[in-house]
């Protein structure tokens, strides 16, 4: 695959740091890490990270592992592996030879827990959950010390040889780290390192009925990885503490640095991988790709490129502070990219017949039709013109206010790339009242939508000729929630109650026949419609498919310095 140029960002903390610490010979060589747990399908948050993490590493010449965080094998599988590879790489990154998982060290983890017991830092616990959080205490008041945080030394290593063993029941013994029952740190106060856990693990089978904690795990893995730089969000800079104490007791040569950046939090949706799964399970989304969902898989589905997301994650920065970007943002920055590399066609989403009734039956033109105008290379296209078009429902009135410059009754108007047309008539469904048809002449010295005379109209509508026109079937989408914070809930209220019932929408198209013949996951910008996609499982030349990505409307305004 081809590896994208390093993205071009400001300074930030993070790059300061790393500057730094090349520049005083601390680290010869950058070596970050990517360790997401494979328990569901990674979201847009986490691009954030796989641009850090990988963008990072890539700026300075140095490398990012991706690591499979697989110490709680309850929810963990192999198709969240498989999607989570795929999504890195998609969005331009690889990890060449580094790739690991959790599970590759858990012999290494054993022998380090048995370390900390035989040097006095850890021992075997008896207490039940409920009776640990007595223990524990609370930030402003010291903890108790467990009945067994003196156990002797040979005592706890036979009950963690005998936890291994599975002599015991689940949750009745754990291995705890001996730190400080009195920090104001709640998890330096002796946290457990070790549970007993039967569950079947998707790489290892049921080997192990003992698994280690991801405080305890992770900064053991940065360690054996060599990992320079361990780039996480803020929720984890409470855990530095004792991700330095186990790198610090277990003797490691290796001395990664943990550094906290603001996780991405975007409006109108949820980050929560158990949230998202529920909406997948409940079925209020049709799976993890579904293109209203915020998983990668989704917004790829939707139509969104890998450019616009990293684009989006540049101009959302590093800091420290947590917030939310507005989701405009992110759909601003596809705008871009696709205006100047979308081609153009034209598909009408409510249609409605137009006989022109001095072209001549039977007869088909063919007019030249721009491909993209932002991009002269791109040349054009022919398209058929015909006695019978479909124009949008919404570009005929029958009573027409002032302003109103499309197709009425009397009115001329453009017909993008076509003739000028003026409407003498319409009919309408008796019962519905619904116009079914509409009557019009066309000027045939305008073809190209300009008059030899100079006389001007306002309004330009695009259409479809009727002899060529391929049924279509589009989906609109629209956010999935019709909030901007759906996990602001009041208690007792399921944040699935703020769901956008109206999210999905089907029509029932004709389109012009080039965008049929396109590949599954190609984009179009439909001419005054919006950007749609070719749907990637169910678009077929004989039935096409198609997903609108954003509509033409930017809602986004850019702030200052942006």
């Amino acid at each position: 695959m081809s590896t994208p140029e390093p993205i071009a960002a400001p300074s930030d903390f993070v790059r300061d740091i790393i500057t730094a610490d090349l520049a005083s010979g601390k680290h010869a060589r950058i070596v970050t890490r990517f360790p997401p747990e494979p328990n569901g399908y990674l979201h847009i948050g986490h691009a954030k990270a796989i641009c850090i993490d990988f963008g990072t590493a890539q700026e300075f010449g140095g490398e990012c592992h991706l690591r499979m965080d697989d110490t709680n094998p309850s929810k963990e599988t192999m198709e969240y592996v498989e999607s989570i590879k795929q999504d890195v790489r998609w969005l331009g990154f690889d990890w060449g030879e580094h790739f690991y998982f959790s599970a590759d060290y858990f012999e290494t983890m054993v022998e380090c827990a048995r370390t900390l017991i035989k040097n006095g830092k850890a021992y075997v616990c008896e207490l039940t959950l409920d009776q640990w959080k007595d223990y524990r205490g609370i930030p402003t008041q010291p903890g108790k010390d467990s009945p067994s945080r003196n156990r002797p030394v040979a005592e706890s290593l036979d009950l963690f040889a005998r936890m291994r063993a599975g002599e015991f029941p689940d949750g009745t013994l754990c291995v705890r780290a001996k730190i400080d029952m009195a920090s104001p740190n709640l998890h330096l106060r002796d946290p457990v390192i070790y549970r007993i856990m039967r569950a079947h693990h998707y790489r290892a089978g049921d080997k192990w009925c003992i698994y280690p904690t991801y405080d305890f795990a992770h900064p053991i893995e940065d360690a054996l990885e060599k990992i320079t730089h361990s780039l996480c969000t803020l929720e984890f800079e409470v855990h530095r503490p004792l991700y330095d104490w186990f790198i610090e007791a277990l003797g490691f040569e290796a001395k990664p640095r943990q550094i906290e950046f603001s996780r991405l939090n975007v409006t109108y949706t949820v980050m929560s991988k158990r949230k998202l799964l529920e909406l997948v399970r409940d079925g209020h989304v049709k799976g993890w790709d579904d293109p209203r969902m915020p998983t990668i898989a989704g917004l790829r589905r939707r139509g969104f490129t890998p450019e616009s997301i990293r684009n989006f994650c540049k101009r959302v920065g590093v800091t420290k502070f947590d917030g939310f970007t507005d989701i405009a943002l992110l759909e601003h920055c596809l705008r871009e990219e696709l205006n100047k590399t979308a081609p153009r066609a034209m598909a009408v989403l409510d249609p409605v017949k137009v006989i022109i009734e001095n072209f001549p039956a039977g007869q088909v033109e063919w007019v030249d039709a721009i491909n993209n105008p932002e991009d002269p290379a791109a040349g054009s296209r022919s398209i058929p013109f015909s006695r019978e078009l479909y124009i949008e429902r919404d570009d005929f009135r029958e009573d027409a206010p002032k302003k109103y410059f499309r197709l009425a009754p009397g009115k001329e108007v453009r017909l993008r790339y076509g003739y000028f047309i003026t409407c003498t008539g319409f009919t309408k469904d008796p019962a519905t009242g619904d116009i079914t048809e509409i009557r019009c002449t066309y000027d045939p010295a305008t073809r190209g939508g300009n008059a030899p005379d100079g006389r001007k109209v306002k309004g330009t509508i695009h259409w479809v000729a009727a002899s060529h026109a391929v049924p279509t079937e589009i989906r609109l989408y629209d956010r999935l929630f019709k909030v901007e914070h759906p996990e602001d809930v009041a208690e007792g209220v399921d944040f699935k109650a703020n769901l956008n019932t109206d999210s999905l929408k089907v029509a029932r198209a004709m389109m012009e026949p080039s965008p049929a013949k396109a590949p599954p996951g190609t984009r179009f910008q439909f001419e005054r419609k919006g950007y749609f996609i070719a749907d990637s499982q169910d678009h077929s030349e004989s039935a096409p498919v198609f997903n609108q990505i954003v509509p033409l409307k930017d809602s986004w305004v850019k702030s200052e310095g942006m």
